[in-house]
């Protein structure tokens, strides 16, 4: 299957290591293009062309304030990476739960109660 134009779909412009730097430049506050250029020393047409992807994906808004152009991220354009990712948060949650429970156990070893099967230390006749 063909790849999906960048130009029409968030996944692919955003795995533009470049485009991901913008966003989070953006996502700051809203920007005209040379500081864009300035802060991630980039040619003014590379930045022009990235933002134009990001703009028609939706991921980037524009607005014109006299002759100048600022740009700000739009964090519900990334709606759709945020809703496919979430398929993954219960491989995470149970990642961290096993984890969570391992430290746990090694903190009851460590302090001495209990075995590396999680079973209570038997002890002897009660006086």
């Amino acid at each position: 299957m063909p790849r999906a134009a960048t130009t029409s779909d968030v996944f692919n412009a955003i795995a533009e290591p470049r485009r991901r730097e913008i966003l989070e430049f953006l996502g700051e506050r809203e920007r005209p293009v040379n500081d864009v250029v300035r802060a991630l020393t980039l040619d003014q047409s590379s930045v022009s062309k990235h933002l134009g992807v990001l703009r028609e994906v939706g991921l980037v808004r524009v607005r014109r304030v006299g002759r100048q152009r600022l740009y700000a991220t739009d964090g519900s354009g990334l709606k759709t990476v945020h809703d496919w990712t979430r398929q993954f948060e219960r491989y995470w949650e149970r990642q961290l739960d096993r984890i969570k429970l391992h430290a746990e156990q090694r903190a009851r070893e460590s302090r001495g109660e209990g075995q590396r099967s999680g079973k209570p230390r038997r002890r002897g006749p009660q006086q």
